[in-house]
């Protein structure tokens, strides 16, 4: 007798290729989400890899900058170091030349001229005295006028001081104070 079979064997079938499709769907959704999982692991990785980095570099950075401004004081501090260097340098150099003033005023100052104020504000220097007479005053400022230490002597007053005597002649005068190129042979003092 022929076999047939009444069963719904197509329903079966049908529910099978189901039942095996949505097993093959639920695995490739794991294998989709557990390739997701590690993608976005691989890019979280990355991201926190690059943010150490990135704090690493900013502390170098932070690091550099804190030695560039200890430079930048340390060239502060060399610099006012050499200006205060210059600035007595500059005194020593001109140190013997006050000296050099006084004598020069001393030789200027001709007998019968008493200087009572000196006085010097950068290169000028004023000077108050009492002179005998007029030609004594003509001759001190020729005198001023020929050295090699002082320049452009100025009479910015005379007037009669007849309490030091009938003749005496109180004076106010400005001088300029030149420095005058050092001889060689002297050596620079």
């Amino acid at each position: 007798m022929a076999n047939i079979n009444l069963l719904p064997w197509r329903d079966e079938l049908r529910q099978e290729k189901k039942k095996e499709f949505f097993t093959i769907l639920g695995g490739f959704c794991i294998l989709g989400v557990l390739c997701g999982y590690v993608w976005v692991s691989s890019v979280q990785g990355s991201i926190d890899n690059q943010n150490s980095r990135n704090a690493l570099l900013q502390r170098e950075i932070d690091a550099l900058q804190q030695q560039v401004a200890e430079i930048k004081e340390l060239k502060e501090r060399r610099a006012q170091l050499i200006e205060r260097m210059k600035v007595i340098q500059d005194l020593q150099g001109t140190r013997p030349v006050i000296v050099r003033y006084f004598d020069g005023l001393v030789r200027a100052v001709p007998d019968g001229i008493y200087l009572t104020k000196l006085s010097r504000a950068g290169n000028q220097i004023s000077v108050e005295g009492i002179a005998d007479s007029h030609s004594r005053i003509s001759s001190f400022m020729r005198n001023l006028d020929e050295s090699e230490w002082f320049s452009d002597p100025n009479m910015a007053n005379i007037a009669a001081a007849p309490d030091q005597s009938e003749q005496a002649q109180k004076f106010n005068m400005t001088v300029g104070a030149a420095v005058p190129k050092q001889d060689e042979s002297e050596g620079g003092n």
